[in-house]
């Protein structure tokens, strides 16, 4: 029994790391992707009028060993009286066995009022990622192969990307590229020190849209509903759909939908002015939700406002978003 669930594990393990060496490499995956917009537009820096500091932590498909784990960082500030200029940071560090690759960026964005409360804003993305995989821990049949005797460490390869990001109090839209430019990673021949031959990874562009209206159902309940739809060359489209409430400005709660992949559950509270948490669990819906050993997704979100625009007459922030 045990031996036909190791085979079954081992099986269905080559079933998603393949993927990634035979087709498209996507960028990391988020549910709580409104919270750390930045990470995919970088025309989004500064757009709250806040220096914003966020940090998330993002297990896929548990109890299944070597799947994406992702931790990204992300800092946004604006850098003007008139905050029409934002600066971010971002670092990602994404590893699905035998994979890891970590993401280090630099945003500018410059916002040009065009209406009241109405704002456009023009974003880039520079800087660049390394790469490492674990070629000599790998299992193989034939263990004299050459092409497995040195892994790969540190590789660095540059990134470009843009982004356009209109807003209102109410609504936003936003279209984007994070990673313009596509790379090489190793190819098979390579590996054996015979040129290059047939390709095994690529780093390819990912073009993202994203928008959401917020709803007041009363003075203390808002509704957002939103959507981010991804489209990379070589993988199915991800259509992500999400209905959030927020109760107080304190409590918020969720679902989405992720277009023939998996449902969710969101669940994000205010501990402090300047402090909140957030939780999501995924639930798949394809036929990785049939095993034993599929038990779902999971992300947990921290997000720190360190400066807030304030009214000092109510001591609450000015006209909040909730996006």
């Amino acid at each position: 029994m045990i031996m036909k669930l190791q085979k079954q594990t081992v099986i269905l393990l080559l079933l998603l790391v393949l993927p990634f060496f035979t087709n498209a490499q996507q960028d990391a995956q988020y549910t709580q992707y409104m919270y750390n917009t930045s990470s995919i537009n970088p025309a989004y820096s500064g757009s709250r009028e806040i220096m914003s500091l966020s940090a998330l932590h993002r297990k896929q498909w548990l109890n299944i060993d070597g799947t994406p784990t992702t931790q990204t960082v992300t800092f946004d500030t604006p850098l003007s009286k008139k905050n029409n200029i934002g600066l971010g940071f971002s670092i990602i560090n994404d590893k699905i066995n035998p994979t890891s690759e970590t993401y280090f960026n630099i945003d500018l964005a410059y916002a040009i009022t065009v209406g009241n409360n109405k704002k456009i804003s023009f974003g880039t993305k520079i800087g660049g990622h390394l790469l490492n995989v674990d070629l000599i821990n790998l299992s193989r049949e034939n263990t004299n192969d050459i092409a497995y005797e040195n892994n790969i460490e540190n590789q660095f390869n540059p990134n470009l990307g843009f982004g356009l990001y209109y807003h209102t109090n109410r609504f936003y839209f936003g279209i984007s590229v994070p990673n313009l430019l596509e790379t090489k990673y190793f190819d098979q021949n390579a590996l054996s020190g015979n040129g290059s031959g047939e390709l095994l990874a690529k780093e390819r562009v990912n073009y993202y849209l994203i928008t959401g209206h917020t709803f007041d159902l009363n003075s203390n309940i808002k509704f957002k509903p939103a959507l981010l739809t991804k489209m990379v060359y070589g993988a199915p489209l991800q259509i992500d759909i999400s209905t959030n409430f927020l109760f107080y400005e304190k409590l918020t709660l969720g679902a989405a939908y992720r277009w023939s992949a998996a449902v969710s559950g969101i669940v994000g509270f205010q501990l402090l002015k300047n402090l909140m948490i957030g939780f999501s669990f995924d639930y798949e819906t394809t036929e990785l939700s049939k095993t034993q050993f599929n038990k779902g997704s999971f992300e947990f979100l921290l997000r720190f406002d360190i400066l807030n625009k304030i009214d000092r007459n109510s001591s609450r922030m000015l006209t909040p978003r909730f996006f």
